[in-house]
């Protein structure tokens, strides 16, 4: 057996989807290629379109995985021995600390807008956005509206949207993070 051989077995989906993510992010969606992530990778692109059809089931892919951390995050918190006061503060300050951990991650989940990706984009928010729902309403004893929910999200969304353009780590807003949170919290509460 050759040695590009060898290495060619190495190469998995994973591998695959992180460089993927990167190029995505470096360059935008519809300006990366197949062919450009097999060079990024030094494989042959027929290597790639072993794991993926194409570059839109790649995406999907991609986009799917992502969730699927964001909807662990959640689960995680809402399995915590917690009162649900404190529990709403973990589930408000997990979506801020996943997306700024995460950052590239959380771009391809929500910021991409590209015409070619935005059937990708359709499920997995709707189905995670569902899962988040659920949980604010249940934590906040069912006494919260749709509305007001979509507005907590929305808030929450903008705070991580803003910090992933600045570059900054959840470290290094962790304070305003819970300052966030914690004014959320508190008009909630005056309802």
């Amino acid at each position: 057996m050759s040695p590009r051989k060898a290495v060619e077995q190495e190469l998995t989906r994973e591998i695959i989807m992180d460089t993927a993510r990167e190029l995505f992010m470096k360059n935008g969606y519809e300006h990366v290629s197949m062919r450009q992530i097999s060079k990024a990778l030094g494989y042959s692109h027929g290597a790639i379109y072993y794991h993926f059809k194409n570059k839109a089931g790649l995406f999907y892919e991609l986009v799917k995985a992502d969730f699927f951390l964001l909807d662990q995050t959640l689960e995680d918190i809402m399995n915590k021995p917690l009162d649900p006061e404190s529990k709403l503060k973990e589930v408000f300050l997990g979506f801020i600390e996943f997306g700024l951990t995460h950052q590239s991650h959380y771009e391809i989940m929500f910021l991409i807008k590209d015409e070619e990706v935005r059937s990708c984009q359709q499920e997995e928010p709707i189905l995670s956005y569902e899962k988040f729902a659920k949980a604010v309403f249940s934590l906040c004893g069912n006494q919260v509206t749709l509305t007001e929910i979509w507005s907590m999200f929305l808030s929450l969304h903008g705070f991580v949207s803003h910090y992933c353009r600045s570059g900054q780590t959840y470290e290094d807003v962790r304070s305003l993070a819970e300052t966030h949170v914690n004014f959320i919290l508190r008009a909630m509460l005056r309802k």
